[in-house]
Protein backbone atom coordinates (compact mmCIF):
# COMPACT_ATOMS: atom_id res chain seq x y z
CA UNK A 1 0.00 0.00 0.00
CA UNK A 2 1.21 3.63 -0.28
CA UNK A 3 1.16 5.49 2.99
CA UNK A 4 3.50 8.03 4.80
CA UNK A 5 6.00 6.58 6.47
CA UNK A 6 9.84 8.25 7.46
CA UNK A 7 12.65 8.60 5.33
CA UNK A 8 16.38 8.78 6.97
CA UNK A 9 19.06 10.66 4.71
CA UNK A 10 22.40 9.14 6.40
CA UNK A 11 24.32 11.96 5.32
CA UNK A 12 22.99 14.25 7.88
CA UNK A 13 22.60 11.42 10.81
CA UNK A 14 25.40 11.41 12.67
CA UNK A 15 24.19 8.47 14.73
CA UNK A 16 23.05 10.09 17.91
CA UNK A 17 20.35 7.68 18.31
CA UNK A 18 17.86 10.06 19.63
CA UNK A 19 15.58 9.00 17.10
CA UNK A 20 15.78 5.33 18.73
CA UNK A 21 14.87 6.72 21.92
CA UNK A 22 11.98 8.79 20.27
CA UNK A 23 10.31 5.89 18.51
CA UNK A 24 8.18 4.92 20.69
CA UNK A 25 7.22 2.00 18.17
CA UNK A 26 10.97 0.20 18.14
CA UNK A 27 10.89 0.75 13.93
CA UNK A 28 13.96 2.87 14.14
CA UNK A 29 17.75 1.03 15.36
CA UNK A 30 21.41 1.82 14.82
CA UNK A 31 22.69 -0.34 12.07
CA UNK A 32 26.75 0.91 11.25
CA UNK A 33 26.32 4.02 13.83
CA UNK A 34 23.56 5.16 11.96
CA UNK A 35 19.75 5.11 12.38
CA UNK A 36 18.14 3.16 9.95
CA UNK A 37 13.86 2.74 9.83
CA UNK A 38 14.74 -1.71 10.32
CA UNK A 39 10.79 -2.19 9.64
CA UNK A 40 7.98 -0.60 7.34
CA UNK A 41 5.38 -2.28 9.62
CA UNK A 42 6.47 -1.04 12.98
CA UNK A 43 6.35 2.98 11.80
CA UNK A 44 3.13 4.33 12.48
CA UNK A 45 4.03 7.44 10.06
CA UNK A 46 3.46 9.98 12.75
CA UNK A 47 6.44 11.10 13.17
CA UNK A 48 7.33 11.41 16.85
CA UNK A 49 11.22 11.38 16.38
CA UNK A 50 11.26 14.13 13.82
CA UNK A 51 11.45 16.82 16.20
CA UNK A 52 14.27 14.87 18.26
CA UNK A 53 16.71 14.67 15.44
CA UNK A 54 18.97 17.50 16.14
CA UNK A 55 20.20 17.70 12.31
CA UNK A 56 16.89 17.23 10.31
CA UNK A 57 17.96 14.13 8.88
CA UNK A 58 14.46 12.51 9.18
CA UNK A 59 11.59 13.54 6.87
CA UNK A 60 8.05 12.19 5.62
CA UNK A 61 7.47 10.61 2.57
CA UNK A 62 4.97 8.74 0.29
CA UNK A 63 5.94 5.12 -0.39
CA UNK A 64 4.85 1.53 -0.69
CA UNK A 65 5.40 0.41 2.54
CA UNK A 66 3.80 -2.31 4.52
CA UNK A 67 0.73 -1.31 7.02
CA UNK A 68 1.15 -0.26 10.29
CA UNK A 69 1.08 -3.16 12.33
CA UNK A 70 -0.06 -2.58 15.59
CA UNK A 71 -0.49 -6.01 17.15
CA UNK A 72 3.49 -6.74 16.27
CA UNK A 73 4.68 -3.54 17.74
CA UNK A 74 2.95 -4.52 20.80
CA UNK A 75 4.12 -8.10 21.24
CA UNK A 76 7.74 -6.69 20.07
CA UNK A 77 7.45 -4.24 23.21
CA UNK A 78 6.07 -6.48 25.94
CA UNK A 79 9.24 -8.75 24.76
CA UNK A 80 11.40 -5.43 25.20
CA UNK A 81 9.94 -5.17 28.73
CA UNK A 82 10.62 -8.66 29.58
CA UNK A 83 14.45 -8.61 28.16
CA UNK A 84 14.56 -5.51 30.76
CA UNK A 85 13.20 -6.84 33.95
CA UNK A 86 15.74 -9.74 32.97
CA UNK A 87 18.55 -7.30 33.01
CA UNK A 88 20.14 -7.92 29.57
CA UNK A 89 21.21 -4.97 27.22
CA UNK A 90 18.39 -3.85 24.94
CA UNK A 91 18.95 -2.37 21.27
CA UNK A 92 19.50 1.29 21.84
CA UNK A 93 21.36 4.35 19.72
CA UNK A 94 23.93 5.01 21.79
CA UNK A 95 26.07 2.52 24.25
CA UNK A 96 25.60 4.44 26.87
CA UNK A 97 22.48 5.33 27.17
CA UNK A 98 21.84 1.45 27.69
CA UNK A 99 19.31 1.65 31.02
CA UNK A 100 20.51 -0.31 34.13
CA UNK A 101 20.49 -0.03 37.69
CA UNK A 102 23.64 0.87 39.54
CA UNK A 103 23.91 -0.73 42.85
CA UNK A 104 25.87 1.02 45.62
CA UNK A 105 27.85 -0.17 48.94
CA UNK A 106 26.77 1.47 51.83
CA UNK A 107 29.73 2.54 52.73
CA UNK A 108 31.23 5.79 51.88
CA UNK A 109 34.82 5.56 53.04
CA UNK A 110 37.85 4.43 50.25
CA UNK A 111 40.22 1.72 51.93
CA UNK A 112 42.55 4.30 52.69
CA UNK A 113 41.33 6.07 55.67
CA UNK A 114 43.13 9.10 55.65
CA UNK A 115 41.40 9.79 52.46
CA UNK A 116 37.34 9.96 52.79
CA UNK A 117 35.65 9.58 49.37
CA UNK A 118 32.19 10.88 49.52
CA UNK A 119 30.08 8.21 47.46
CA UNK A 120 27.67 8.60 44.51
CA UNK A 121 24.21 8.16 45.18
CA UNK A 122 23.11 8.17 41.56
CA UNK A 123 21.38 4.32 40.94
CA UNK A 124 20.57 4.16 37.70
CA UNK A 125 22.05 5.45 34.20
CA UNK A 126 20.73 7.30 31.78
CA UNK A 127 20.20 10.46 33.31
CA UNK A 128 19.02 12.70 31.03
CA UNK A 129 15.04 13.45 30.02
CA UNK A 130 15.48 12.94 26.32
CA UNK A 131 17.72 9.52 26.40
CA UNK A 132 15.31 7.41 29.63
CA UNK A 133 13.59 5.13 28.41
CA UNK A 134 9.49 5.65 29.57
CA UNK A 135 9.14 2.63 31.23
CA UNK A 136 12.50 1.04 32.57
CA UNK A 137 12.23 -1.12 35.29
CA UNK A 138 13.93 1.69 38.07
CA UNK A 139 10.99 3.96 36.99
CA UNK A 140 8.72 1.05 39.25
CA UNK A 141 7.29 2.43 43.10
CA UNK A 142 10.34 5.51 42.34
CA UNK A 143 10.63 8.42 44.14
CA UNK A 144 11.29 10.64 41.01
CA UNK A 145 14.18 13.73 40.68
CA UNK A 146 13.31 16.09 37.56
CA UNK A 147 16.51 18.30 38.43
CA UNK A 148 18.11 21.13 36.21
CA UNK A 149 21.60 19.79 35.08
CA UNK A 150 23.40 23.08 37.08
CA UNK A 151 21.88 22.41 40.10
CA UNK A 152 24.18 19.11 41.00
CA UNK A 153 27.40 21.51 40.34
CA UNK A 154 25.85 24.58 42.19
CA UNK A 155 24.77 22.82 45.37
CA UNK A 156 27.15 20.65 47.02
CA UNK A 157 25.05 18.34 49.12
CA UNK A 158 23.22 17.24 46.26
CA UNK A 159 23.80 13.72 45.90
CA UNK A 160 22.70 13.01 49.80
CA UNK A 161 20.16 15.36 49.71
CA UNK A 162 18.70 15.07 46.57
CA UNK A 163 19.97 12.18 44.39
CA UNK A 164 19.80 9.79 47.38
CA UNK A 165 16.88 6.99 47.25
CA UNK A 166 15.61 8.62 44.14
CA UNK A 167 15.60 7.81 40.36
CA UNK A 168 17.08 10.87 38.52
CA UNK A 169 16.32 12.79 35.24
CA UNK A 170 18.13 16.10 34.38
CA UNK A 171 18.05 18.09 31.38
CA UNK A 172 18.02 21.78 30.03
CA UNK A 173 15.50 23.44 28.94
CA UNK A 174 17.48 26.16 27.68
CA UNK A 175 20.23 24.20 25.68
CA UNK A 176 18.23 21.31 24.94
CA UNK A 177 15.37 23.83 23.33
CA UNK A 178 12.84 21.14 23.76
CA UNK A 179 9.59 20.86 25.26
CA UNK A 180 9.95 17.80 28.14
CA UNK A 181 6.27 17.93 29.02
CA UNK A 182 5.23 14.89 26.56
CA UNK A 183 7.81 12.74 28.03
CA UNK A 184 7.17 13.56 31.35
CA UNK A 185 4.16 12.78 31.12
CA UNK A 186 4.23 9.62 29.60
CA UNK A 187 6.84 8.35 32.24
CA UNK A 188 4.65 9.46 35.05
CA UNK A 189 1.73 8.02 33.77
CA UNK A 190 2.81 4.42 32.76
CA UNK A 191 4.61 3.88 35.85
CA UNK A 192 3.69 3.60 39.52
CA UNK A 193 5.49 7.02 40.68
CA UNK A 194 5.47 7.44 44.37
CA UNK A 195 6.56 11.40 44.74
CA UNK A 196 7.80 13.80 42.63
CA UNK A 197 10.84 16.67 43.33
CA UNK A 198 11.48 19.46 41.13
CA UNK A 199 15.22 21.09 41.35
CA UNK A 200 15.82 24.29 39.52
CA UNK A 201 17.94 27.45 39.79
CA UNK A 202 17.13 30.66 40.36
CA UNK A 203 17.56 32.14 36.80
CA UNK A 204 14.85 32.58 35.09
CA UNK A 205 15.65 30.36 31.78
CA UNK A 206 15.01 27.36 34.40
CA UNK A 207 11.90 27.67 34.79
CA UNK A 208 11.09 25.71 31.69
CA UNK A 209 12.11 22.34 33.36
CA UNK A 210 9.42 23.38 36.51
CA UNK A 211 7.03 24.08 33.80
CA UNK A 212 7.49 20.72 32.22
CA UNK A 213 7.10 18.33 35.54
CA UNK A 214 4.04 20.52 36.85
CA UNK A 215 2.35 20.24 33.45
CA UNK A 216 2.98 16.52 32.83
CA UNK A 217 2.16 15.60 36.67
CA UNK A 218 -1.26 17.59 35.52
CA UNK A 219 -1.21 16.03 32.52
CA UNK A 220 -0.85 12.49 33.58
CA UNK A 221 -4.14 12.63 36.18
CA UNK A 222 -2.08 11.53 38.64
CA UNK A 223 -1.97 12.81 42.38
CA UNK A 224 1.29 12.47 43.61
CA UNK A 225 2.78 14.20 46.13
CA UNK A 226 4.85 16.56 44.87
CA UNK A 227 7.41 19.53 45.82
CA UNK A 228 9.93 22.39 44.30
CA UNK A 229 13.50 23.07 45.33
CA UNK A 230 15.30 26.32 43.99
CA UNK A 231 19.32 26.84 44.00
CA UNK A 232 20.68 29.90 44.19
CA UNK A 233 23.82 30.35 41.89
CA UNK A 234 25.91 30.58 44.86
CA UNK A 235 24.78 26.75 46.29
CA UNK A 236 22.00 27.86 48.34
CA UNK A 237 18.53 26.60 48.83
CA UNK A 238 15.91 29.62 48.48
CA UNK A 239 13.02 30.00 50.41
CA UNK A 240 9.74 29.57 48.09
Amino acid sequence: MIRQIIKIDEEKCTGCGLCVNACHEGAIGMVDGKAKLLRDDYCDGLGNCLPACPTGAITFEEREAMEYNEQAVKEAMENKMQMNKQGEKLPCGCPGSNSKVIKRENSSCSADHSQREVASRLSQWPVQIKLVPINASYFNGANLLIAADCAAFAYGNFHEEFIKNRITLIGCPKLDDVDYTEKLTEIIKNNDIKSLTIVRMEVPCCGGIETAAKNALQNSGKFIPWQVKIISTDGRILDV
